[in-house]
């Protein structure tokens, strides 16, 4: 039986570092985090005329995280501070793919940044920055390393990640200055953190359609590799 196909969005770089050209770049532990779970990854490259091709060859899709910020304008509003930044290209491949994905009804998985794009994509509006916007926030920027807990956060049942990880509270990690703010009907908020930042989402009207603000790849913890089990299951 051959193993499911995962496409992963890659981040883009302009220059520096690993060399002196724009280059992709993609965090290992995301493509192993598949591959422990069942599944066949394969990086995805920004470029808007495959998004037909990736979609057919696709059985599921993980929107990855990174250092930038959707363009506060996909959600009817301006740029609030001076550290948000974006990367039109790359958002603009995103939104395309996963658009097309959701419309095939394949699973899609959103991860920190990819979350918040997926809830964008789904009606959503985002907190441009935490400290900032939410009174009395906890830093979601956490200062030990990304492979350890940054906080808990508390899940809701009668929820898919209930279901999947059959706990109502869970550690996770935390690296984001953004976050989900107003949601629609059709959005269901599966997590929160102990300060009410909305840590997890999802919409019940597709196959697999689940967004987390924290980092699973990482595997800090069994339910973490629960949420991947469950990703590539639904893939097949």
């Amino acid at each position: 039986m051959s193993l499911p196909i995962i496409g992963i969005t890659s981040d883009l770089e302009d220059n520096g570092g690993y060399s002196k050209y724009p280059w992709y770049a993609l965090r290992q532990n995301y493509c192993s985090s598949v591959t422990k779970s069942g599944g066949a990854p394969i990086i995805l490259v920004n470029e808007m005329n495959l998004v037909e091709q990736y979609s057919k060859l696709l059985d599921g899709l993980i929107i990855s995280g990174g250092d930038f910020d959707i363009n506060p304008e996909y959600f009817g509003e301006k740029i609030n501070y001076s550290n948000v930044k974006t990367k039109s290209s790359r958002t603009e491949f995103e939104i395309e793919i996963a658009q097309r994905l959701l419309e095939l009804n394949k699973p899609v998985f959103g991860i920190c940044g990819g979350q918040q794009l997926l809830a964008v994509i789904l009606g959503c509006t985002l907190w441009q920055h935490i400290p900032a916007d939410i009174k009395g926030a906890m830093n979601h920027e956490q200062t030990n390393p990304r492979h350890e807990a940054g906080h808990y956060i508390k899940i809701k049942k009668n929820t898919k990640l209930y279901d999947i990880v059959k706990t109502d509270k869970m550690n996770v990690n935390s690296a984001h200055h953004q976050s989900v703010n107003k949601t629609p009907k059709n959005i269901t908020i599966n997590a929160i953190a102990p300060d009410g930042v909305i840590e997890g989402i999802e919409d019940q009207k597709y196959k697999w359609c689940v967004g987390v603000q924290w980092h699973p790849e990482f595997l800090i913890s069994s339910h973490d590799k629960k949420i991947y089990d469950s990703f590539i299951s639904a893939c097949k």
